[in-house]
This record gives structure tokens, C-alpha cells and sequence, in this order.
């Protein structure tokens, strides 16, 4: 024991020091990169760069721990030491949507953002107290594995893999989206491209070594995602108050400032109010003309829609043939306005809905520090708005909690500690990481709103900035400009910034030099990476191990089952490359659908399977298939990109469909497993050994 306690130590030692070696590293990469921008070399170049320099990296730890052993490949040797787990799993946490979309949502909504902040982060209580010290007492390689032991027989175990399956694939999704952006932005390939691209980044790691190489990976990731992080809120911080530190200015300095700034946007008595106040008067008048149109379409069909073309026409013949001549805006835009125009009856009503909901720019500002701020039309209505705001509130932020509690891809990290112990320390370790970024996230939606909303509005149209256009170039959903009153300035009302572009953007917002924005790039690239390559590990082990070894082919061989699992992610991924690059949400929903589908599948049967012996089979069974279809039929029928557009149940968004399936869950469970008979002695005795985590010693389970 002393022998294995001392190698252990050693392996802390080397560990630390290789690390404090490739931080050093990484920072001398990016002064060398600062140094060639300074000498001319063009921005795309310094951009292939960083993003083929990252990955270079990540492959090479991948494949220095290519490995073909077992417990390797699934659990990493369970050798991962409590700081360097913790930092795993906060790179494994911080996912593209903590690092790209988190403060994009918080520049958007404001306090009511905050829902992620809070869920997540609590979240994490959650896992420390009800999950990691048992699973990982418990052992062994995934959730399914422990779901299959603690309720026998196969049926819990393929149900555990179908939702880990599923929530892991739609998280993935989310992951491979921020890679896209990135890649197209800072290398000028489309979408499409980047994402396949990008796939290739986090194949290299997964592919070779298992658990083993993604943990080393997402370690080197962490670092580079902290420190790009960091630097361009601070500097903005700088920039802006002459403090850097931009957690304690950014609500001091900034946030009333922005304040001031909403009240004198929303008051039409005021220079910059009524400037306002004439682009969202255009905005109503086109949503209006838009629902008047679909209502006759929906009435004329092509026959409407034909004479509809003809007026466009009529109008470019009146406007040319005008003494004296028409203005020749006025002629462009009628020239626009017939060339856009729909092809179809199908085409139409796309274009037409679309417009209708230009209503919502046509709104009051909300107040970012107002909570659950709404807009209505009389004072019962706005208070009935400001009630649903609230629910969904509460909704996310359970959901959010609960899911962090089950996601299999967060939990499967404790298997890979040393011990019982290890693993209560490396969930401090984690929360501790992710407080760095959760804490500053909020501070940088309100610098970045402020910079925003004193710099960018009423400038000229003649001279926007340069990553104005950069970005418009990627996503016209992720920044789109337009005069819409023709005044030649620019207006709140008429910006269109998606909040997955707010992160990417900030250095360029804050006119720092590209290498800065090369390095966030390198940040957010390292934080979808890393969580897409536990995601997908955890998609593929669960089928190579759980579906096809324990219940397909007992007696597969090592070599069988490793070429199993990695031919499983080469698949799961392209397939995931393929859904993704059909763009089916913006970041932070799929993040959200991820959570409240682990949330509704998993923590109910989790937690009654580690604090409640009754639990049995069937409860399992039951609970599972409750939770995880409700959640998923809620989600479906509510969700837009689905088409088909449901009412919602008691207002709650289909983000936190898990509102609906968690309660589902617990009580298929309670249920079941109360008209059903008891568990077995042996099962019992599962439960009691799992119980009590500071009694160390995994369970011997052969085969395992």
C-alpha cells in the first residue's frame, strides 16, 4: 500500500511539473503569435494558427495515450488525481455553452439569464451530496453499468443507454455548432466545412487513448479556455474604468450606466428615444402588413399571392418612370423588395411569419438588472408576462440542477479518481474551476452590452467597425445591421447580435489586437472540444460496453471491444457532424434540452437506486421510460424547429421539458417498485456497500 501510495505521489509530482511546462508554453505560443501580427502577417493566416496549432496539440497528448487497455481506455486507470479531475471536469464542464453562450445569453436577457448561472452551479451541490462519492464507491466504467447492477436483468441497463445516448447526442450537437462558428470566422470556411473540420479535432483525442487521453486533453484544455477567458474581460475592464478587475467594476461602473442608457432609449421624449421610437413604429407597421398578408394567403393561397407580385412590380415601373425622377433608394429598395420576393405559396408564408414576429423588436427595452422584466399592451398583461417570466425561471434553474446531478458524461469523471475520497475532493476541485469562469461570465454580457450600447449605437452606418461585418459575413442570426429608418445611424432597435457571437466578438468590440481574438477562438474551440470529446466517449461506451458486451457478446474479447467502442464514435460523431451542420437551435437550447432530458431519464432512478432499498425492476423500468418519453414528447411538440408548434403546458418553454418528466420519473419509480416484489438479498447488499463511501474498496464484480 505504501508502495502504491508513494507511485502515486510521484505520478502528482510529474503531472504538476509537465503541466507548469506546457503552460509556459502555450504563453510564449501566443506572444510568438503577437509578435507575427505585429510583422503583417494577415489575420486568416494568424488564425489557421491557432486553430490548427491547438489541435496539433490536443492530438499529440492524444497520442501519447493511445492506450489498449480496459480500464485505461474507460476509466483513465482510476489513477486521476483530485486537482487534475477537478480541471478535467471543468473543461469537460464548460462546454461551448458556458464559454461561448453563457455571457452571450446574459448580454441578451439580463438577470433572467442568471437561471444558468444559478443552475448549473448548483448543480454541482447536488452531484457532491447525492451522486459522485456512491458511483464512484460503486466503480466499475458507466451509469448503465450501475443501473444494470443495482436493478438487475438487461431491460435498466438498455434504457440507461438509450438516455445516455440521447442526452449526450443532443449535447454533442451543441458542441460541434461552436466549433463550426469558430472555424468559420477565423478561417473563412462555411459552416458546413468548419464543422467537419473541427470533427477531425475531436476524434483525435477520443479515438486513440479512451478516457485516458481525453482526460489529459481537457486538462491542457482548461488552461487555454481560463486564460482566453479571462484576458479580454480584463482588458475590457481596463479599458473601460481603468481596473481590471471586471467582476466588482462591471456592477459599479458599468451596469448603472447601462441603465441610464435603457431609460433614455425608451423614452421618445429624448434625442436618442425618438430615433428609437421610429424604428420600432417601421417594425410594427411590417408586422402588422405581415399577418395581414398571411391571413390572406391562408385564404387566396397563389392567387393572392400573384397579385401581391404584381403591385411589386407595378411599383419598380412606377418608381423608374416617375417625373421627376424617383429617389434612387427608393428605387433600389423596390428593386430588392421584387427580387426577395417568395417563389412559392410555401416560400411566402415562411417570409411572411417571419415578418409578423418583427412585432417583438417593435417592444419597450427590458432593463438588464430588472427581474423577469416584461412588455404588454395594458398593465394586467405585462404583470400576467412578468408571472410567466418568474415560472420559467424557477423551471430552468431546477431542471438545470437536476441535470448537472445525471449528465453520465459529468459522472463517469469519478470513476477515474484514485478513491472515495479523491472523488469528494476533485468535486470541490471542479467547482472551484468552473466558479472562475460562472463568476465573470456575468460581468462580461454587462461590459460588453455597455461598450454596445455607448460606442456602436449612434455611430454612422458609413463607418461601422470591422467586426461588424466579419461576423455578419458567418451568420446574418449572429449579427445582422440594417438602417431601417434611413437615417444613415445606428439605432438599438435595428442591431441583430445572436448571444453565441458575444464571447468570439469581444475582442475585436473592445478593439484589442486579433491575437486576442485568435486566443478566445483557441478558448472556445478547447472548451467545445473537450466537453464533445466526453460526450462522445460516453455515447460510445455506453453502446460498446453496456449494450454489446454485456448483453450482445459476454465474451468479446479486449481488442474486440475497444474496436467496437471506437468504430461506435467514429459513427456517432460524422452523424452528429451531419445533424449540426442542418443548424436545429441555437447553443444554449440544446444545452438545456440536454440537461432536463438527463435530469427526467436518469436522477430519479439514480437516487432512489442509491438512497431507497424498495427500488426494484421494475420501479426502474417504469421510471426511466416515464421521465425520458414525457420529457422528449413535451420537447417535441413544443419546440419550433419540430414544426409542430403545440400549446405550452402552464407557459413552461420546452427548454425545461424536464419540469414535466422528472416528476414523471420519481413516481414510474415509486409506483413500480411499490406493486412490485422487493429486491433480492444481493441487491440489498449492493445498496448498503454503496451507502457508505468512506469504507474504501470498489465492488468486485467480474467482468467488469
Amino acid at each position: 500500500m505504501a508502495e502504491q501510495q508513494i507511485t502515486q505521489g510521484q505520478f502528482f509530482k510529474n503531472l504538476k511539473k509537465y503541466y507548469t511546462f506546457y503552460t509556459g508554453g502555450f504563453i510564449l505560443f501566443v506572444i510568438m503569435v503577437g509578435i507575427l501580427e505585429q510583422m503583417g502577417v494577415p489575420n486568416k493566416i494568424l488564425g489557421y494558427i491557432f486553430l490548427f496549432a491547438t489541435i496539433m496539440l490536443y492530438a499529440g497528448i492524444g497520442f501519447m495515450s493511445k492506450t489498449a487497455d480496459v480500464g485505461e481506455y474507460y476509466v483513465a486507470g482510476r489513477r486521476v488525481p483530485a486537482l487534475f479531475n477537478g480541471m478535467a471536469t471543468g473543461a469537460d464542464w464548460m462546454s461551448a455553452a458556458s464559454f461561448i453562450g453563457m455571457a452571450g445569453t446574459l448580454y441578451l436577457t439580463g438577470y433572467d439569464g442568471l437561471a444558468f448561472v444559478l443552475g448549473w452551479t448548483g448543480g454541482y451541490c447536488l452531484v457532491a451530496i447525492l451522486l459522485a462519492p456512491y458511483l464512484r464507491k460503486f466503480g466499475q466504467f458507466t451509469i448503465p453499468d450501475f443501473l444494470g447492477a443495482r436493478f438487475g436483468g438487461h431491460l435498466p441497463r438498455f434504457i440507461g443507454v438509450l438516455a445516455a445516448v440521447t442526452c449526450s447526442f443532443t449535447y454533442v450537437i451543441a458542441q460541434i455548432y461552436g466549433v463550426g462558428i469558430i472555424t468559420s470566422r477565423f478561417t473563412g470556411l462555411e459552416f458546413q466545412v468548419g464543422v467537419f473540420v473541427g470533427l477531425a479535432g475531436i476524434l483525435v483525442c477520443s479515438f486513440l487513448g479512451g478516457m485516458k487521453a481525453v482526460t489529459w486533453t481537457q486538462v491542457a484544455q482548461y488552461i487555454i479556455l481560463i486564460f482566453a477567458y479571462m484576458i479580454p474581460v480584463v482588458w475590457l475592464a481596463v479599458k473601460q474604468t481603468g481596473v481590471p478587475v471586471p467582476q466588482v467594476v462591471a456592477y459599479t461602473h458599468s451596469l448603472p450606466k447601462i441603465t441610464a442608457l435603457e431609460n433614455e432609449f425608451n423614452d421618445k421624449t429624448t434625442p436618442k428615444g425618438a430615433a428609437e421610437e421610429s424604428v420600432r413604429a417601421i417594425f410594427r407597421e411590417r408586422a402588422a402588413a405581415g399577418a395581414a398578408k398571411l391571413k390572406s394567403l391562408d385564404t387566396g393561397g397563389a392567387t393572392f399571392l400573384a397579385a401581391e407580385k404584381q403591385k411589386a412590380v407595378d411599383k419598380l415601373a412606377a418608381l423608374k418612370a416617375a417625373t421627376p425622377a424617383a429617389d434612387a433608394k427608393a428605387v433600389d429598395a423596390a428593386e430588392k423588395a421584387l427580387k426577395a420576393f417568395p417563389a412559392d405559396v410555401v416560400a411566402a408564408k415562411k417570409a411572411w411569419t417571419a415578418e409578423s414576429k418583427l412585432g417583438a423588436r417593435a417592444a419597450p427595452l427590458m432593463h438588464h438588472a430588472e427581474a423577469f422584466a416584461a412588455n404588454g399592451k395594458t398593465p394586467e398583461e405585462i404583470e400576467k408576462n412578468r408571472g410567466i417570466a418568474k415560472k420559467n425561471f424557477l423551471a430552468l434553474i431546477a431542471c438545470l440542477m437536476i441535470g448537472t446531478a445525471a449528465l453520465p458524461h459529468i459522472l463517469m469523471r469519478y470513476y477515474t479518481t484514485p478513491s472515495v475520497h479523491e472523488a469528494r475532493v476533485s468535486v470541490f476541485w471542479g467547482l472551484f474551476f468552473i466558479f472562475l469562469l460562472y463568476f465573470t461570465a456575468p460581468a462580461l454580457g454587462i461590459l460588453a452590452k455597455y461598450e454596445v450600447y455607448s460606442n456602436l449605437v449612434g455611430s454612422s452606418f458609413a463607418a461601422l467597425p470591422a467586426w461588424v461585418s466579419n461576423w455578419s459575413v458567418v451568420d446574418k442570426t449572429l449579427m445582422n445591421i440594417a438602417d431601417i429608418n434611413g437615417d444613415g445611424l445606428v439605432q438599438l432597435a435595428e442591431i441583430v447580435i445572436g448571444g453565441d457571437l458575444i464571447v468570439l466578438a469581444t475582442p475585436e468590440i473592445a478593439g484589442l489586437p486579433y491575437v486576442i481574438s485568435g486566443l478566445v477562438a483557441a478558448g472556445g474551440l478547447a472548451a467545445a472540444l473537450s466537453t464533445a470529446d466526453g460526450l462522445l466517449l460516453t455515447i460510445a461506451n455506453a453502446m460498446s460496453h453496456d449494450l454489446y458486451y454485456k448483453m450482445i457478446d459476454p465474451n468479446a474479447s479486449t481488442v474486440r471491444r475497444l474496436a467496437v467502442s471506437k468504430g461506435l464514435l467514429l459513427v456517432v460523431a460524422l452523424i452528429a457532424a451531419y445533424v449540426t451542420s442542418l443548424k436545429p437551435g441555437d447553443i444554449l437550447f440544446l444545452v438545456g434540452a440536454a440537461f432536463s432530458l438527463a435530469a427526467s431519464g436518469f436522477f430519479p432512478a439514480l437516487v432512489c437506486g442509491v438512497f431507497w432499498k424498495r427500488a426494484n425492476w421494475l420501479g426502474a423500468v417504469l421510471g426511466m421510460s416515464l421521465g425520458l418519453g414525457v420529457c422528449g414528447y413535451y420537447m417535441y411538440m413544443t419546440y419550433p424547429f419540430f414544426g409542430v408548434n403545440a400549446p405550452l403546458w402552464w407557459d413552461i418553454k420546452p427548454i425545461s421539458a424536464g419540469t414535466f418528466g422528472i416528476p414523471a420519473g420519481f413516481l414510474g419509480i415509486i409506483i413500480g417498485s411499490l406493486i412490485s416484489p422487493m429486491p433480492s438479498k444481493e441487491i440489498q447488499e449492493l445498496v448498503d456497500h454503496v451507502r457508505y463511501p468512506n469504507l474504501e474498496g470498489d465492488i468486485d464484480t467480474a467482468g467488469r
